[in-house]
Parts: structure tokens; sequence; C-alpha cells
């Protein structure tokens, strides 16, 4: 990294402590997105350190605040409650889960700020003469970071490397932006690896690519729709590309892992299409697991009972208890940790607060909750855990079957579903309704950081009665603040 460059990064005086970044220097923030001048114009990068800078950025991801966050802890299937003086944090975490959240929202700022640096460090990549392939990837990264930041704010800043640093960024529409990251993904396809499965599949490939254009087109009636809450319309042929796009992925070798939690593990072998290689999965555990559990977790986030019972018993999505045979970390089960705790040896974990034996309660409130309270969720197992799952096969599996189902193959999407609750022990469904499969993409991606995406395309996101009925205007989030007052192109999302 070359000492003489000045990063401007496009936010106000934010410090991204916590962010993996490749520079030695003290940023000036002013807006979300780096920018390197030298004297007499743009510097081009050293392409592969630059872009193994950049997959290495895909770590954020994996944290529990930021982008992830925004991801989960505002939908009904996790509750991040106050317990005494933990988790407090100036309510930020209350906040997202009463869709209460402001224009000043730490995790909104901080997602914001990672996501625009880091689909900037792409555009640097690509104005920097790389080959066609490492060209290709920065094109796949760019459109990846871009795409959530689509997802979230419903616009995109975008800045030239060839703009000063007093030149404000443009700001491209939803629309522009699905059209912006599908002509990245379409001009890099070509020159993408082709790549089966493997648990090293850290770096941008076809079934990639494949996968992120099924999911754009998938949501496209979303990103299109001149409102933003809805209600949306689904084209048919739109339709068709997704299932086009995921027929390509399992081409490519693709397949349902038969044993479900061994795809969060290091044994994975039909479904990785691509992980964060940099760092462990540790944060999912250790944001869950009680204080006394081992490894000794953080006490926080639970899932809530009504989602709990939408599972079968037999269902091994569900699943399984701790084997407590003495062995590192046996006294963690699988999946749903409800009930009685033991350690590793078998004998009940004490909670060292209340000197009673530890058992996870059904019922969590959002504040003021017990230590005990709340189901825990445990998908990466600290015993044999994977590295984090951006994107597998699964998931691109349960796109094909909404495409059939919004595109009037009722038929096809009902076995595609039932063969998906085969493999998982679960009964097969008489019928596939939008209730039910939705129910479905529940059960199987629990967790994985995508559920907001999906209430919003089934128009659940701010549905609930009484005074759980969130207010429609969150389905985008606020341009932070800080990101208004540096780039006047911006302009705040309605109700904010």
């Amino acid at each position: 990294m070359k000492t003489n460059n000045i990063y401007k990064l496009l936010v106000f005086s934010v410090s991204l402590a916590g962010l993996s970044s490749c520079t030695d220097l003290i940023p000036d923030e002013k807006d979300s997105v780096v920018n390197k001048v030298e004297e007499g114009g743009f510097a081009p990068v050293n392409v592969p350190e630059a872009l193994a800078s950049a997959y290495k950025d895909l770590s954020t991801y994996s944290d529990q605040a930021g982008i992830y966050a925004l991801g989960e802890h505002v939908t009904a299937e996790m509750i991040p409650p106050t317990r005494g003086v933990d988790w407090g944090d100036n309510g930020v975490w209350r906040t997202l889960d009463q869709h209460t959240w402001d224009a000043s929202h730490s995790y909104i700022l901080s997602a914001w700020n990672a996501l625009n640096q880091r689909a900037y460090k792409a555009t640097e990549i690509i104005a920097s003469n790389p080959s066609a392939a490492q060209k290709a990837e920065a094109q796949f990264l760019r459109a990846y970071n871009m795409y959530w930041v689509m997802d979230y704010w419903g616009v995109v800043p975008v800045r030239e490397v060839t703009q000063g640093v007093d030149d404000l960024p443009k700001v491209l529409s939803r629309s522009e932006a699905f059209d912006y990251i599908v002509k990245d993904l379409t001009e890099a396809l070509p020159n993408l690896s082709k790549v089966g499965p493997s648990v090293t599949n850290g770096t941008a490939s076809k079934a990639a690519a494949n996968f992120l254009l099924a999911k754009l087109y998938l949501n496209k009636a979303v990103y299109k729709s001149t409102a933003p809450e809805g209600p949306y319309t689904f084209d048919k042929a739109d339709m068709d590309k997704v299932v086009t796009y995921v027929d390509a992925i399992t081409a490519d070798g693709y397949s349902l892992e038969k044993d479900y939690f061994s795809t969060f593990s290091s044994s994975a072998k039909t479904e990785p299409i691509l992980l964060v290689l940099e760092g462990t999965a540790q944060n999912r555990w250790f944001m869950t697991l009680h204080y006394g559990q081992n490894p000794s977790g953080w006490n926080g986030f639970a899932t809530l009972a009504d989602f709990y019972d939408t599972f079968e018993s037999k269902d091994s999505r569900i699943g399984s208890p701790a084997k407590k045979d003495g062995t590192q970390y046996s006294g963690i089960g699988l999946g749903f940790l409800i009930g009685p705790q033991y350690d590793d040896k078998g004998a009940a974990v004490i909670d060292t607060r209340t000197q009673k034996p530890l058992a996870f309660t059904r019922d969590v409130p959002l504040a003021g909750a017990a230590t005990d309270k709340g189901i825990r969720v445990i998908k990466y197992h600290p015993a044999n855990a994977g590295k984090y799952i951006l994107m597998r096969y699964a998931e691109a599996y349960l796109m094909k079957a909404e495409a059939q189902l919004r595109g009037g193959n009722a038929a096809g999407a009902l076995a595609q579903i039932n063969t998906l609750r085969t493999t998982r022990g679960a009964t097969t469904l008489a019928s596939l309704t939008e209730q039910n499969l939705f129910d479905e993409i529940g059960r199987e991606l629990y967790w994985e950081g995508g559920k907001r995406t999906t209430e919003v395309r089934f128009s659940k996101f701010t549905s609930g009665e009484g005074t759980s009925v969130k207010e429609a205007y969150t389905v985008l989030y606020p341009i932070p603040s800080a990101a208004l007052v540096s780039n006047a192109n911006l302009t705040q999302n309605k109700g904010y």
C-alpha cells in the first residue's frame, strides 16, 4: 500500500473501527466511499493485492452488528433482548427490533460506510488495468456490495476514479442501481471461473454470479416498484430468468446437502458457493450462547417461540441434543437450544447470576429479560464450524421454487419444495401457497442474514396486529445523517 496516497471516505468523521481495511493511514472521512488521489490524478492500485484485500473485506458480513443486524434483527425470527445492563447499548438493538431507528443509528451508518467503501475499492481495481479475469472478479465484488446498498437504502452513491475529492458522487435510483448491478454481473459472467461446491470457495465464480443474478431478478418487482412498500407485481419473464440462473448453478455440480447441519461445518460437500475465508464464524455462536456454556458466549440473541413452532419435531433443521460425551464443546446442541443446558460431561450448567441450573425458556421479553430467557440458535457448531457462508445452494434451490410458483408453475414449485422437505426429514405438502413457501424459506435459511429481504418481498415486513404493526416507510433504511451532510445529491428516504 502506498503511503503517499490520501484517502477520502464518503462520510464525515466517523470511525471505521472493526472494518477490514488495508490502509495504514488515518482517513479523513467525507461520505462513505474511498477516493484515492495523488498529484496528477488517480494512481492505479496493485491489482492482486487489492483483490486479496477486497476478499478479506467480506469478513464484515460475518459480524453480528452492522450489515447482519440490519438483515435479521428487524425481522420476526430474531430478538435482541436487553438482559439487565447487558445488550442495552443505548438502545441500538431495541430500535432495530421495533423499527424505530433514525438516521443517526450507528449500525445503519457503519453498514452504509462499509458497503460503499468496498464497492469503490472494486471500482479502483477495475480502473487499474486488470486482466479479464481480475476485472470480472472486481465487477462481481462491486455488484455484491452495491446490491446490499440498493436493497437496504433504495439508492446507491457512485464515485468514479476520475472525480476529484470535491466532486460529489452521483446517486443512482433503485431502478438505475438494479440495471448497473445486472450489467456488471452480465459482463463478468463469461470471464469468471467455473467451480463446483467446496469449503474453499472464497472467490467469485460463475455460480456466485448466477446466484446473485437469480436474487436480483427474484426481487426485481421490489427494486423496480415506484412504491418501496409495494404492492409488487412479479413478471413471469423475470421468474423464468431466476429458474435459468439457478439451473446453471445446478449444472456446475451443486446439490442439497443431505445432512443439514454439515452445510455449516468444515465437511460440507455439495452446497458452498461463496464463503468468507478470512476469520471464523465464531460470532454466530458467541452472540447467542450463555456465559456459563463452553464456549462462554455473550448471552445475547434468541429466536421467538412463534418461529420455533413452525417446525415439525422430525424436521432435521430443528436440530439435535448435545452429545455430552466429554469431548470439547459436546455440551452444545445443534439448531434450537431450549430447556436444560449441560456441560461437556453432562452436568447441568449453573447460571452464576441466579445460582440455578440453566434452562432456556420459550418466552423472552425485549427488555428486562433474565439470563435464561429465549431459545438460542446454533448453526455453526464450535466443534466443527466451517467458514462463514454468504451463498449456498439451498437458497438458490428455494429461489427457483419461488420463481416457479410466482411464474405459474405451481406443480413444479411443489415438487421442488417437497424434495427439499423430504431431504430434511419433514412431511411433504399437499399444496404450495405463498404462506407455506414463506414458512419453508424461513425454516431452511433462519439466521443466515437475509430474512428482511424475504419479508419485504412477501409483504410481511411491516405487517402485524395492534402494536406489532410497523410503519410502511421502514422497508427502506434512512440515509445516514453524515452522508446527507457530505453529499448534496442524496435525498432522505420518505418518512425520516
